[in-house]
């Protein structure tokens, strides 16, 4: 699977070489830059997948949190049937 991922990006790129006249190999420059772009991405999905679960934890607590006080009596034994 990873061969089929590093060949769809490797032609992805080439297309984009293509559409902003580059020559393959890239000038010094132009692969540092990419370089750093890559390193850059390697990083950034990590911590947007840690905000990403961050936020979805701390909403499913505050919900439990108000589900549950919401489910008991205001005083123990009051029921609206029998009270």
């Amino acid at each position: 699977m990873g061969y089929i991922i590093s060949l769809g990006v490797g032609f992805g790129v080439g297309l984009l070489y293509w559409l902003l006249k580059v020559q393959s190999p890239a000038p010094p420059l132009i692969a540092l830059a990419g370089l750093l772009g890559m390193v850059l991405g390697e990083h950034a999905i990590p911590v947007v997948k840690a905000q990403l679960f961050a936020q979805t934890t701390t909403t499913q607590v505050v919900g439990q949190i108000k589900g549950s006080a919401a489910q008991k009596p205001g005083t123990p034994g009051a029921t609206k049937e029998g009270g």
